[in-house]
């Protein structure tokens, strides 16, 4: 079986990592890839975003499937033109990609339908936002969203009206996300933890992964800008067994319902970023895609052959696939470049690679270039570094204990993943 993974980032490697460990022996490719994937799979030189290098490759090289793992080649449509073309794919169409590629969609979808979430207005002008933004009622911290995909940078957390204002003015008038900022969110402000819940579905059946939880911010303490994700660990031991009962029924099967009635067909995962508030659990955003760096401790944890599952989404018959997971937790850290996620430089050689494999830790490649038999950095998440163990608090320790093998010229990464 030849199967073909679009993405070259450590969930992709996650990926590449658990379909190489099935019965079936799959002959893997990876679009656009990077150094560590080049280990487990043939690395083809095309961008992730490229739909007809990956349909022309899959139609000469007889791919059996493609998965397509990012955002952005879900959002313009990559599924689509694949399945055009008569190729077996696993992600939804662009259509259902709707879901995490406009705030706008998303958010109407959930009001319509009566799914639990933050209540919120929609502009497209600076100045009427910012008289919402003055009203007497309104409260502080406000948050801010940029309709569109940010690369996980496009939500503001405002702590007073001049920060909202001047989030509004940034993406409506001065074009800090382009296009994905031309329509803002303004949401009320939302409090408890924080939780991520991935879930299988094949537009029919849904089936919640293993709960999850990251850290957003650059630096310890939640501090710092945005990120597209400096850890996570699973499970969140706030995600009980009666709130993923509730989450089921209020969230996760009515989110199907809702894409149903709206004749949409959600096919692959979708990722229900939720908050656990007083009130009950509501929807922070959905994704459309495996999260990273969720992935990278969700799947480790998988006990079940995941071609299989692919396989169900694809055929529609995911309600007869039995999936287990193992019991033991796991937490993944992020190794960064210095100046994520804001300027960077690339191109140093990574030391201790092999000293933190035999730690026992899994290593998730991510901007990392392989030249010969050494690794260089070359983007700004640069590895992840996965520990298990029979307890979370092994798990972490585990993480770190590879981690601390690890070295390169200017680098980072958080000492407090897993202590939320």
């Amino acid at each position: 079986m030849k199967i073909l993974v679009i993405g070259g980032g450590g969930r992709e490697h996650a990926i590449v990592k658990k379909l190489a460990e099935s019965s079936v022996k799959p002959q893997l490719f990876c679009a656009p890839g990077n150094g560590g994937i080049s280990k487990e799979a043939t690395c083809v030189p095309f961008k992730a975003t490229d739909k007809e290098s990956a349909v022309d490759f899959a139609v000469k090289n007889q791919i059996d499937m493609v998965v397509v793992a990012p955002d952005d080649p879900l959002s313009i449509g990559m599924v689509d033109a694949l399945e055009a073309a008569g190729i077996r794919a696993f992600g939804p169409v662009a259509a259902a990609a709707q879901i995490e590629s406009s705030k706008v969609f998303s958010k109407g979808l959930m009001k319509k339908y009566g799914i639990p979430t933050a209540d919120y207005e929609v502009f497209t002008d600076s100045a009427a936002a910012i008289t919402y933004l003055k009203r007497p009622q309104q409260k502080y911290p406000a948050v801010i969203k940029a309709d569109g995909l940010a690369l996980g940078k496009g939500v503001i957390i405002a702590p007073d009206f001049a920060a909202a204002s001047e989030a509004v003015h940034g993406m409506l008038d001065d074009g800090m996300f382009g296009t994905s900022g031309s329509r803002v969110v303004i949401e009320e402000f939302m409090t408890g933890p924080e939780v991520t819940v991935l879930a299988f579905t094949d537009g029919k059946t849904i089936r919640p992964m293993v709960s999850s939880q990251d850290h957003k911010r650059a630096f310890d303490g939640d501090r710092g800008p945005n990120t597209g994700g400096m850890g996570a660990f699973s499970p969140s031991l706030q995600y009980t067994d009666e709130i993923a009962e509730i989450c089921m029924e209020t969230i996760f099967k009515p989110t199907i319902a809702a894409l149903t009635a709206e004749g949409i067909k959600y096919k692959g995962v979708i990722y229900f970023g939720l908050m656990l508030t007083p009130d009950g659990p509501r929807v922070v955003e959905y994704n459309s895609r495996f999260g990273d760096p969720e992935t990278q401790c969700i799947l480790p944890r998988l006990d079940s052959d995941l071609i299989d599952i692919f396989n169900a989404v694809i055929e529609e018959r995911l309600e007869s696939v039995e999936i287990k997971w193992k019991p033991e937790a796991a937490c993944c850290v992020v190794l960064a470049s210095g100046g994520y996620p804001v300027k960077y430089e690339t191109g140093y050689e990574i030391m201790g690679l092999s000293d933190a494999e035999k730690t026992g830790t899994i290593l998730y490649h991510a901007g990392t270039k392989r030249e010969n038999a050494r690794f260089y950095s070359a983007g700004g998440r640069v590895l992840g570094v996965t520990g298990m163990g029979v307890t979370l608090e092994d798990a972490i320790r585990k993480a770190y204990e590879g981690a601390s093998k690890i070295s390169w010229t200017n680098f980072f990464y958080r000492k407090d993943i897993g202590k939320k």
